[in-house]
């Protein structure tokens, strides 16, 4: 029996109940949240009522913007630019949200210039309202599209197997999926906002690994064995693209586990990838995961042994044995 729909409130109402995703409609629920009657868009706009959208109704919209590309251009031709389409949506979201941000922070930097040069007259005191319910409305907007980007994240990492992440900066992420962190915003924290997202507590695992890598399985079982002895542990990797890292950022993406992710700053040179090596070690991991690469990663592996820090080193062979033990 088909049925039909005379808005899109009704369509999202109807694909929305068929979920059960409690934990991402908690998520919306968490984001689309009016902190206040009143709504300031920029510093010149007067204040005033607007509400936030529906957040069952976004949650469905952005499932379905996602989902369809997928579903449109499966088994045809196009089906192997779906994921780069799909990223573009999901970073588009990300984009925005940087944005927003960037201007929260200039907000926030105002709100506390005026904080530290008080005024008792009337003036002052709008002036310190009007700029407090800016950065308010902002930090709602940001955690409203935060929280898009990451759903349109998560469909993009059930479809194409791989973890969304943009191309510069960090995605700190609601509880919805993962956060990935680049490396140089994890260590400059101490001196920004929201320090807590950025500075993430638990134990550090480092990994690294080449970039020929096929047995997913086996790095999968290797992590899922060590989170099983670390719940907390955070991931930091040496952010390639391919091969083992990508392998391990996918299952960090899965199992929800942070990433800190150390790219190389090419303005070293050469040795790039060895003070990269160092500056993973300056986080005081408690185990380390190296898969058989190229020297860098066996520099890594050497000072890791030599810091005394727990090493687990999977080498080309392994995965050939466990390739062999399935075929049998």
């Amino acid at each position: 029996m088909s049925k039909t729909f005379s808005n899109f409130a009704q369509l999202a109402s109807f694909v929305a109940s068929g979920r059960t995703n409690e934990e991402q409609i908690e998520a919306y629920e968490g984001a689309f949240i009016e902190h206040d009657e009143m709504a300031r868009m920029s510093i010149v706009d007067a204040p005033e009522r607007m509400e936030m959208p529906d957040p069952d109704q976004v949650r469905v919209a952005v499932e379905m913007m996602m989902q369809t590309m997928f579903d449109v251009l499966r088994d045809t031709r196009l089906e192997s630019y779906a994921g780069d389409l799909a990223w573009g949506f999901a970073n588009s979201f990300h984009v925005v949200a940087k944005r927003i941000e960037g201007r929260e922070d200039d907000a926030a930097k105002q709100l506390r210039e005026l904080a530290r040069t008080f005024d008792p007259s009337e003036i002052y005191a709008t002036e310190l309202e009007d700029t407090q319910l800016l950065c308010q409305t902002l930090q709602g907007c940001r955690e409203a599209m935060e929280c898009m980007r990451d759903h349109a994240a998560e469909v993009y990492r059930v479809e194409t197997g791989r973890p969304f992440s943009p191309v510069r900066g960090s995605r700190v992420s609601s509880s919805l999926t993962a956060s990935m962190i680049d490396a140089r915003d994890y260590l400059a924290a101490r001196a920004r906002e929201r320090r807590e997202q950025f500075t993430p507590e638990g134990p550090v695992v480092a990994f690294s690994g080449g970039q020929q890598w096929e047995d997913v399985d086996l790095l999968w079982r290797g992590l899922d064995s060590i989170k099983a002895r670390i719940p907390e542990m955070i991931l930091a990797t040496t952010a390639q693209s391919k091969g083992c890292d990508a392998i391990a950022q996918a299952w960090a993406a899965a199992r929800g586990v942070k990433v800190v992710q150390f790219r190389l700053d090419r303005k070293l040179g050469a040795k790039a990838a060895f003070v990269r090596n160092d500056r993973i070690l300056g986080l005081k991991p408690v185990e380390a995961v190296i898969c058989e690469g190229s020297g860098i990663q066996m520099n890594l592996a050497q000072k890791i042994r030599q810091a005394g820090i727990p090493l687990h080193v999977v080498r080309l062979e392994h995965q050939a044995t466990q390739a062999v033990q399935r075929r049998a």
